[in-house]
């Protein structure tokens, strides 16, 4: 089976995804991966990063709300590591939370995330793993390293399933694979 002319076909911890391509700006697409409800995928992407992370010296994984908690959430499971995520609205009961805002290229919105007060104790002085479903403009990932930087932690690593646009930006994450960006000059 091939791919449709509005898709991209990749390969992700041993499965193939059909990925919709989604236009971020005229004459510029970006191929979408949305692993909510994708157990498969999830599953295989967890057990590779787990793989990957294995000699890296870690306390606690991070990553925003909301499409990578079920990654996080697997990923913690392979690798016995706890996990936090950091949340896009703020809750009374999240007490003295520290946040940071972001530009999600999908969303094209500013967005806030709030890493909660009880979160913020395991953070604190932690060597972090940060997680996220695709790394793409890098925004999101620098909210991130915001947050966890305030909280005194210390970045152990950070990690995607995926990284998108000029693979130069992300060598120093750890990536199952890497999309490029495609537009309609080339």
């Amino acid at each position: 089976m091939s791919p449709t002319p509005h898709a991209h076909r990749i390969d992700i911890a041993g499965l193939t995804r059909d990925l919709p391509l989604f236009e971020v700006a005229p004459g510029t697409r970006i191929a979408v991966l949305n692993v909510l409800g994708d157990t498969s995928l999830i599953t295989a992407a967890a057990d590779a990063l787990s793989e990957r992370l294995a000699a890296i010296d870690y306390d606690v994984l991070v990553t925003a709300e909301a499409k990578s908690i079920p990654l996080i959430h697997a990923l913690s499971v392979a690798t016995g590591m706890p996990y936090v995520v950091l949340r896009k609205n703020y809750k009374p009961y999240m007490g003295d939370a520290l946040q940071a805002e972001t530009r999600s290229i999908t969303t094209g919105t500013t967005q806030t995330l709030f890493l909660d007060g009880k979160d913020r104790a395991r953070v604190t002085g932690a060597r972090v793993v940060l997680v996220d479903d695709v790394i793409s403009s890098g925004s999101t990932l620098e909210a991130m390293r915001a947050i966890v930087q305030r909280a005194d932690a210390r970045i152990a690593a950070e990690a995607a399933i995926l990284t998108e646009g000029e693979r130069g930006n992300w060598q120093d994450v750890i990536a199952l694979g890497h999309l490029p960006v495609f537009t309609d000059s080339g």
